[in-house]
């Protein structure tokens, strides 16, 4: 029998480490969130990040905005260290994820904003690395250590902040007592995803592959479109189902695989027919959804726990692809800790 890769077994660990992360980070947060509502010189938020932290700023723009009324725009790092130019933060609450908060150009973007006398915060499972000394607050993740390469309980655990934030800011005991029951529904998930998940044929030897989400679900296109790329060499594009519409179907042609990420939800209805169009171009389906038509009609139907409020459903529905992309990976014999030309760690500037 193989040994257990690190990547399956931090798979397995993602509802423990949200689990800790609610324990340990939800009073501080109430105490920021109060700060920050206090003050009348925020309208915006600003957030930077890479790779996966940049997914999970995808995400903060549909939370916070949907419930906080928030615009939250996506840092260019670019202009702070290349470029030295730096836009005005005015108005802003600066922000930035990263796992290991060792990345220069992140941490410039923190460092600009105290400059311009902004407040800022940070997500990271480093609380010693350079960006959490950077900034004024930190919200650490509590992930425990990641070995493998390909970032999947700090991806969870970094939702898991983001939607914690947005409840300091914004108090709702309904909601607030849905993110507690996270773990529970991301466990389920995992179970689920273990039982599902196969390769079929059509699938193994694929070079390229579309991923479609919309919503709160953006950012888990983007997510599981990385997954696949880093895991597998699989060239793997993401798109909202409306920017899809808008041209990219036309690459999409007989035995295409389409990964196609509908929760049920306020989007559930455009990505069925999302669905229905693909699979008039003859594309090979990969459906994660909880809706049994939409399952129904998938080449590989991967099930979601039902019941999960669509504004956390990204922490469901990203599991599938986890899972989707490391036995696919394995399938191709592959390294799936240590993926080839990947480092854990990746310092840009």
């Amino acid at each position: 029998m193989s040994a257990v890769s690190s990547l399956e077994r931090e798979i397995q660990q993602q509802p423990e480490a949200i689990r800790r992360l609610l324990r340990a980070e939800t009073d501080r947060l109430a105490e920021l969130g109060a700060r920050w509502a206090a003050r009348d010189d925020i309208h915006a938020l600003l957030l930077a990040g890479r790779g996966t932290s940049d997914n999970a700023a995808r995400y903060a723009q549909y939370v916070f905005g949907a419930h906080n009324r928030l615009q939250v725009a996506l840092a260019t790092p670019s202009l702070f260290t290349h470029y030295a130019r730096p836009p005005s933060l005015a108005g802003f609450l600066v922000g930035a994820i990263s796992q290991s908060g060792r990345s220069p150009d992140i941490v410039s973007v923190i460092a600009e904003a105290r400059r311009q006398h902004r407040p800022t915060v940070v997500v990271t499972n480093e609380g010693s690395s350079p960006l959490a000394a950077a900034s004024d607050a930190v919200v650490l993740l509590h992930a425990g250590t990641e070995h493998a390469v390909a970032a999947t309980k700090t991806y969870t655990s970094s939702l898991a902040a983001i939607a914690a934030m947005s409840l300091a800011h914004t108090p709702a005991p309904d909601r607030s007592a849905q993110l507690a029951s996270m773990p529970e529904r991301v466990a389920e998930a995992i179970d689920r995803a273990w039982t599902d998940v196969t390769i079929p044929d059509w699938l193994s030897d694929a070079q390229a592959c579309v991923v479609v989400g919309r919503g709160f679900n953006y950012a888990t296109a983007f997510e599981t479109a990385l997954k696949l790329k880093e895991l597998t060499g699989i060239a793997a594009e993401p798109y909202s189902s409306a920017d899809l519409l808008h041209g990219p179907v036309a690459a999409v042609s007989w035995r295409t695989p389409v990964v196609l990420i509908a929760p049920s939800g306020e989007v559930a209805r455009d990505l069925g027919s999302v669905a229905a169009r693909l699979r008039e171009r003859g594309a090979r389906l990969v459906v994660v959804s909880d809706d049994q038509a939409l399952l129904a009609s998938a080449d590989l139907p991967l099930s979601l726990p039902s019941g999960v409020p669509e504004w956390l459903s990204a922490l469901t529905a990203v599991i599938p692809g986890q899972v989707l992309a490391w036995r696919l990976a394995e399938a191709r014999g592959l390294d799936v800790d240590r993926p080839e030309g990947l480092a854990k760690v990746t310092e840009t500037r």
